[in-house]
């Protein structure tokens, strides 16, 4: 009579829309869980160890601060001498 639009046609009775619903609700979940993942990942990799001892990396960040200003000459220099001799 209606054609399985609505009654208990093909669509199970009229509540087709149930099985839409569900299918939004587990779009959302993968979604979230998604952007879940891309948060935790972005969130540890701004904590990784930087290494340390690297000489050259002092040195230019020492010179940095002499072409700044903010250090004197004499500090330059003793600074200069402390990394180079480790």
């Amino acid at each position: 009579m209606m054609n399985g639009w609505g009654g208990y046609g093909a669509y199970g009775g009229g509540y087709w829309w149930m099985g839409l619903i569900g299918m939004v609700v587990q779009m959302i979940f993968w979604i979230g869980l998604f952007v879940l993942g891309v948060y935790l990942f972005r969130r540890i990799g701004k904590h990784t160890p930087i290494e340390t001892g690297d000489r050259g990396d002092a040195l230019n960040i020492l010179r940095k601060r002499y072409a700044c200003g903010e250090i004197d000459t004499e500090e330059f220099n003793r600074r200069r001498e402390i990394l180079q001799n480790k």
